[in-house]
């Protein structure tokens, strides 16, 4: 699997840690500590690669670069 960046964050609505996958839309994961948001998001973004192979839909290359904030 591509290595995409991850980002993850405490959510005080929703009570959980979210992960998410920026350069993969829609892309996002949550659990109730880091370890289980961060094992749940590598799952979410094999099969949202997976889903969109099989839909014949482009999936992106990894930037390889931080994030820059701005």
């Amino acid at each position: 699997m591509h290595k995409y960046e991850i980002i993850l964050f405490w959510s005080n609505e929703d009570q959980a840690f979210i992960a998410e996958a920026p350069e993969l839309p829609g892309c996002m994961a949550h659990g109730d500590d880091q370890e289980t948001a961060s094992r749940n998001i590598k799952d979410a973004m094999r099969l949202w690669t997976e889903r969109a192979q099989e839909l014949g839909r482009p999936v992106p290359e990894p930037k390889g670069g931080r994030l820059m904030l701005g």
